[in-house]
């Protein structure tokens, strides 16, 4: 597909869009969507993006379970989980992570299932999307004791320093980028963006979440990915058609191998 753009993180099973989520969607191959992935967040999510994938060609899944809700896993829930990394439109294990923000789980708890997770990633063969905030320290030391750049992975909705980027870059790591860098108050992120070399960036919603300048504040969708990639470009000192040709390759060469 002729410079499309590549999504690589968005909850179209969210109930945000229940009110016209077919007629959004169904705009988006004339609107230079190419490519989605819906990224699971709980474990009900999975059967949702299934019925997705299966209805729009573009759309592609994800296993995996939010930190946050990492309560409702076990080893039988789990199972059944790794039964769908074998579906056709399955190309990551994600959205998978730490996140010490409410601490509505345990510590530990979160590191041992972000831990099977990776384990499973292994296995499987597919790449991670990770989840990580307010949890750098523990996320660097369950990522290096893992080899988990070794498998492919990208840190999604990045919002660490430019320091930690570095540290990930040379473990292989992609960085997702979303609305945020279009942010007034997004001065950490920016400077992590002009640090980055291109090949590691991906685009991203995280939609309904983070709707870029000047949607904020309202309900985020691929659509809105235009005003990412104005920014970046900006950042970068290319062309908008060069971020949208470069991130969509870059998002093939770490999901394209099963897509």
């Amino acid at each position: 597909m002729e410079n499309m753009i590549f999504d690589t993180h968005a909850h179209y099973d969210d109930e945000a869009f229940d009110e016209d989520r077919d007629e959004l969607l169904s705009s988006f191959p004339d609107n230079r969507i190419g490519w989605v992935i819906d990224a699971a967040s709980t474990v009900k999510s999975h059967e949702d993006i299934l019925k997705l994938t299966e209805k729009y060609p573009f759309i592609y899944g994800t296993v995996g379970v939010h930190p946050d809700e990492v309560g409702s896993l076990d080893d039988e829930v789990f199972a059944r989980l790794e039964k769908l990394c074998d579906l056709p439109k399955t190309v990551a294990v994600g959205e998978v992570g730490l996140d010490y923000h409410w601490n509505i789980e345990e510590k530990s708890k979160q590191i041992y299932w972000f831990e099977r997770f990776i384990d499973l990633a292994k296995r499987k063969e597919l790449p991670l999307i990770i989840h990580s905030r307010e949890a750098a320290s523990d996320t660097l030391e369950v990522l290096k004791s893992s080899d988990a750049g070794k498998i492919g992975a990208v840190m999604h909705c990045y919002s660490y320093s430019k320091e930690i980027a570095k540290v990930l870059l040379n473990e292989g790591f992609y960085f997702g980028i979303g609305g945020v860098a279009t942010f007034k108050n997004a001065r950490k992120l920016i400077e992590t963006i002009e640090y980055l070399p291109m090949s590691s960036i991906l685009l991203e919603t995280d939609c309904p979440y983070l709707a870029p300048v000047p949607y904020r504040g309202k309900r985020n969708c691929s659509l809105y990915i235009p005003y990412v990639v104005e920014k970046i470009s900006q950042l970068k000192n290319i062309s908008e058609e060069e971020v949208i040709r470069i991130t969509a390759q870059n998002a093939l060469r770490l999901f394209g191998k099963v897509m």
